[in-house]
């Protein structure tokens, strides 16, 4: 038997230490949150994601009163980007919680399911993809998506 330690890297810092792009992205999120259907949770996420042309596709939390039935704010974005523009990379994704009228202090942290999302979408397109948590106190950049969840589940898991 051998222990194996599995490390992620995150930068910790603060709105005024982002770059213009990761503020600019961090702002639709936030004002995605307002585009969240959340009557049962009232826990509005937004997601904004930048494709490798620019190109911004926004996202927020559908919920459903059949709770599976409601999807993610990364999702939502992931998703359509992939739908409508399905030959552009996605560099970069911002995702923002709002609990009951107020930004969260400290960034909310994906679903499982929205990371493995977001691990397929960087295996896809053969690259990284940035992911920000925004936090009123704090804010988490990622490198890639994959600090996010290190043993990814990809096609060729699928092979014999």
């Amino acid at each position: 038997m051998k222990t194996i330690e599995l490390k992620s890297k995150m930068l910790k810092c603060s709105y005024d230490e982002l770059t213009a792009d990761q503020r600019a992205l961090v702002d639709i999120a936030k004002e995605q949150t307002n585009n969240s259907y959340s009557p049962y949770s009232n826990f509005r996420v937004g997601a904004a994601l930048r494709l490798s042309d620019g190109t911004i596709v926004r996202g927020s939390n559908q919920e459903n009163a059949a709770y599976p039935s409601g999807l993610c704010a990364e999702r939502t974005a992931l998703f359509a980007a992939g739908a409508v523009y399905p030959d552009l990379p996605v560099v970069s994704l911002a995702i923002a919680c709002n609990a009951n009228g107020q930004f969260t202090k400290v960034p909310g942290s994906p679903c499982g399911a929205c990371r493995q999302v977001m691990t397929e979408t960087e295996h896809r397109y053969g690259g990284k993809m940035e992911v920000i948590l925004y936090g009123e106190d704090e804010i988490y950049v990622f490198e890639s998506a994959k600090d996010l969840l290190p043993l990814i589940f990809v096609s060729e898991n699928l092979e014999g």
